[in-house]
């Protein structure tokens, strides 16, 4: 696969995402954020089991236990992403959710100095000015109008910024992207149904009603996204693969506008502008910074 093609892959995965999004939200009417996520990645998990263990059979060894404690470290990851994103989304808008969410792109340098030991990208801390900007003018000019779905959209963002970086990081250590990816959303079904059997009533009613949804968020946004995600990851670089994959929050807010009919104060929308300028600056400028570099010592 090309690095275009790469791209183009993991830009297809941010717009399932995003309409990822509204199904999320609509779902919520009938059923609980921690059934409606474990049931979720339960199908994801069985619609990859096969192709996982074909990948199995291709590679003649099953993972290794090293390779199993990583997948599940990545699932640790996914399962908190996705239950404060859902939860979320109880008490923030879909166009919120998705903005916020993305500001993941600036904790994953943040996460790189702390795993990693390597310092960032001297853009990421006016990047991070700027995020803050966009955050105080998409809550309506004060910072005490942020509703809880919003604080634990910012959360969630840390945490899926924890499962992006680990997720290429295993992916390329292992070359086992299907292993992988069932392994993470078994854990996080598991985790999410069993927290869902203590806090939430089983109501299979509620099932029914939001099926629809469920389908759509476990087979295309969680099955196959996550999937082009990991497969994407191997062949491009990380700037580039964030810069494709933080557009789901514009895809978020146009399935929003279309299918909900959701609409912001013009703040707002400025709010949403600055915060993916932000997201295109931390990712452009080490990229563009590393390339001028590289022709002038090639010069040189």
């Amino acid at each position: 696969m090309t690095r275009i093609q790469a791209n183009l892959v993991l830009l297809l995965a941010a717009a399932i995402w995003g309409g990822g999004f509204v199904a999320q939200s609509t779902a919520m009417d009938t059923i609980g954020p921690f059934w409606f996520v474990g049931l979720r990645f339960a199908i994801a998990a069985l619609a990859v089991l096969p192709f996982a263990m074909r990948e199995t059979r291709r590679m003649k060894a099953a993972p290794s236990r090293s390779e199993f404690r990583a997948f599940i470290l990545v699932g640790l990851a996914l399962f908190m992403g996705a239950t404060t994103q859902q939860v979320g989304l109880l008490t923030t808008s879909v166009t919120n959710s998705s903005f916020l969410t993305a500001l993941y792109v600036i904790f994953v340098p943040v996460i790189a100095v702390t795993i990693y030991r390597r310092h960032p990208h001297w853009v990421v801390w006016p990047g991070a000015l700027m995020m803050l900007v966009g955050i105080y003018l998409l809550s309506g000019g004060a910072i005490s109008r942020l509703t809880n779905g919003d604080i634990l959209s910012i959360i969630c963002a840390f945490f899926w910024a924890i499962q992006i970086t680990l997720a290429g990081r295993y992916v390329m250590q292992s070359n086992r992207p299907l292993a992988l990816s069932c392994t993470q959303f078994a854990v996080c079904a598991v985790l999410s149904m069993l927290i869902g059997l203590l806090v939430e009533p089983i109501n299979y009613q509620a099932i029914a009603s939001s099926i629809t949804e469920i389908l759509y968020v476990g087979l295309v946004s969680s099955g196959l996204a996550f999937v082009l995600q990991v497969i994407g990851q191997r062949y491009t670089t990380a700037p580039q693969a964030a810069i494709f994959l933080s557009s789901e929050a514009l895809f978020g807010a146009l399935f929003a506008a279309i299918f909900l009919q959701e609409t912001i104060p013009a703040a707002g929308y400025i709010g949403c502008a600055i915060i993916f300028a932000a997201i295109l600056l931390v990712e452009l400028v080490p990229e563009l910074s590393k390339r001028r570099n590289g022709r002038v010592t090639a010069d040189i």
